[in-house]
């Protein structure tokens, strides 16, 4: 098998090859349009970016997100404590409060009872 029997189908390798590049082209043109749809920074060939974000808006967006992230936290850190309290009142030994409510229940009924109101 030598070279002249590829003859034949070197237009298909040569349009096959023209095809492979076209396409890869096209998915790079939509992966830097999906990028910048959805707010993603676009890099250069080497990894650069190409737009440094070190204006004044970007900078204000990061201070005001981690002032939203520091009083995130620290709700959460309140919850945790509010938490670990109804915890602590459920878990205690002496949590008896429907047995009581009912206990109550029983000897106000029974005094009434006993009085012939009930």
């Amino acid at each position: 098998m030598g070279p002249e029997d590829f003859l034949p189908y070197l237009g298909w390798m040569i349009g096959g090859g023209f095809v492979l590049g076209a396409m890869g082209i096209l998915v790079s043109f939509q992966t830097t349009r999906m990028k910048i749809k959805n707010g993603y920074p676009l890099e250069g060939m080497w990894g650069q970016s190409l737009k440094p974000g070190s204006d004044k808006e970007t900078a204000h967006r990061v201070t005001l997100l981690t002032q939203e992230n520091a009083e995130l936290r620290a709700e959460l850190g309140s919850m945790k404590d509010r938490l670990a309290n109804v915890e602590r009142i459920v878990t205690d030994g002496g949590y008896h409060l429907g047995a009581e409510i009912d206990a109550l229940r029983d000897r106000a009924l029974d005094g009434l009872k006993d009085k012939g109101v009930a």
